[in-house]
């Protein structure tokens, strides 16, 4: 495709159409509160970080006391509830959904931009409220604050809670703002049947976030009525059921893992077709599949409770329904390494995160079967063996479509280009550093270790000082990473409209965009996923 606006970021743009911190604060340009947001959770992510890079250190010898018992309980805590609730869930939905979703569209906005806004604040004041727990004294129940050990723990869980319960409307104002926009300010000509994948992706995470979400919230109130009160609905001392509020918490949280990684699996479907040239296999198969893994997503929790005493029955048939997981998530896998096949390739940044995607999802969810498997999970639960599996399925997963996508439309958010040599590194660091940090956790893991120890065995030392120094790489990637970022804002070549040859109709727009996203409205007469072609 060839541009007519190659030098357009020269001019007005919706980076510099108003300046001054106002201007921000205020907007409504769903573009600029994608970057709000995106700047938000990119420093979340930075102290969740620093909390993980925390433990490694102090695992990295059985009798290296860096912390307490107590502030090592608190420090998986925080990295944890921060990792989840302020990073992975709304990284990619709100930070790359505000920005590219509207446009790949052919629409001027969101369907509530005033709402748009007021949820960015309320994940703002969600956050606020969950740290201030730090000044008096921490959170120390992990992050899926268990009763009833969480009703007793002290007040500063109250602040932890009440901080997840205000951010969650966020997600939850987001996901129904995302479903209005599909269906009312679709572009003319932009069917359903021509919808880019990622807006496909977040559709069924908005579904999840609309209806899952709310439960958790509920739980999370009753957990503070519980402590404030003393009444009894978790605590089995004023009678209520501990098991009970880990039903509660697996209905949203097992959903939630999948608000995590559909939308990285949405950035995946439209990297690899345009960095292999070739049209995405299976686009219909790939669409519905989201939906199918949305389903499957609300009537799995109970894997989560294999060792908790629910009957044998419930057991078998949440084992058999967490394996069916694996057949919507194989079509996409396959359809993904379909379209690669024999195709013309080019290895840069964001097809080589993709790369990372999909070896680091597959360890995790070939993993995931062996937990699903009843014989085993007894064995492994709660040991490191589950820590690995959650990082490379999360973690790996969400943060490597993050970055894909980061680095894709990267040059449509500032107009400006990155170093590709820069970004090789950063990818060869984060990649290694991954697999060394969490690989040796599964051996761990199979042979016994408990997860969220303050201490271990002598026996395990040396696979703890590998996961250790794993960490270190990992970390350091990172930081080159928004090092390079931060040296293209300031120094990078003008980036042009259309850098990586993309058919999607974002990129049909100026590189930055202007306010209204388009120079002229965008009506698609041809559209085929087939032949990635689109005519506007």
């Amino acid at each position: 495709m060839s541009s007519t606006h190659a030098q357009s970021g020269t001019g007005t743009n919706y980076l510099n159409c108003t300046k001054g911190m106002s201007s921000w604060l205020h907007t409504l340009d769903h573009k600029r509160i994608g970057i709000m947001y995106l700047f938000t959770v990119l420093s979340f992510f930075l102290l969740g970080g620093f909390f993980a890079l925390l433990i490694r250190w102090h695992l990295f010898s059985p009798d290296h006391h860096l912390l307490s018992a107590g502030n090592y309980n608190k420090a998986f805590t925080y990295h944890g509830a921060i990792m989840v609730f302020l990073v992975i869930i709304p990284a990619i939905p709100a930070a790359m959904g505000n920005f590219v979703l509207p446009m790949m569209i052919g629409a001027k906005d969101v369907a509530f931009p005033r709402l748009n806004l007021f949820s960015y604040y309320i994940f703002v004041l969600g956050a606020i409220i969950a740290l201030c727990s730090l000044f008096f004294g921490g959170a120390d129940t992990g992050w899926t604050f268990y009763t009833p050990y969480s009703i007793h723990a002290g007040t500063t869980v109250i602040f932890v809670v009440l901080g997840a319960f205000v951010a969650g409307f966020s997600s939850i104002l987001t996901g129904l703002n995302f479903i209005v926009t599909l269906h009312k300010l679709r572009a003319p000509g932009m069917t359903w049947s021509r919808l880019p994948l990622f807006c496909w992706a977040l559709y069924a995470t908005s579904i999840i976030q609309v209806l899952a979400t709310p439960v958790l919230a509920i739980t999370l109130l009753l957990l503070i009525f519980e402590q404030v009160f003393k009444i009894g609905i978790f605590d089995p001392k004023l009678g209520g059921d501990a098991v009970l509020f880990q039903h509660f918490f697996w209905f949203y949280s097992h959903p939630a893992v999948y608000i995590m990684i559909l939308p990285s699996m949405g950035i995946i479907s439209e990297v690899i077709p345009v960095f292999t040239r070739k049209p995405i296999f299976g686009y219909k198969a790939i669409a519905y599949s989201s939906f199918g893994i949305a389903l499957i997503a609300f009537i799995v929790w109970g894997h989560h409770l294999f060792v908790s005493g629910q009957s044998e029955m419930a057991n078998f048939v949440f084992s058999l329904l967490t394996m069916f997981v694996a057949v919507p998530t194989g079509i996409k896998v396959f359809s993904w390494v379909a379209t690669m096949y024999k195709g013309s390739i080019r290895f840069n940044a964001p097809f080589l995160y993709a790369l990372g995607f999909l070896e680091l999802f597959t360890i995790g969810g070939m993993t995931g079967v062996f937990l699903a498997t009843l014989a085993i999970d007894v064995h492994l639960t709660d040991t490191y063996f589950v820590i690995a599996h959650f990082h490379y399925v999360m973690v790996g997963g969400t943060l490597m479509g993050l970055m894909a996508g980061l680095h894709y439309w990267f040059p449509k958010m500032s107009g400006k280009m990155y170093c590709e040599t820069s970004a090789l590194i950063s990818f060869v660091l984060i990649i290694t550093g991954f697999n060394v940090t969490f690989f040796p956790q599964f051996i761990l893991g199979a042979q016994g270790m408990p997860r969220r120890y303050w201490s271990y065995l002598p026996e395990f030392t040396l696979l703890n000082q590998i996961s250790t120094v794993g960490s270190w790489f990992l970390g350091a990637g990172f930081l080159f990473s928004a090092y390079y970022f931060i040296q293209a804002l300031r120094k990078g070549e003008q980036a042009p409209d259309n850098p990586w040859d993309s058919k999607s109709l974002e990129w049909w727009s100026p590189s930055p965009p202007p306010v209204e996203n388009f120079l002229k409205d965008p009506v698609v007469t041809t559209w085929t996923y087939e032949y990635r072609s689109a005519k506007v």
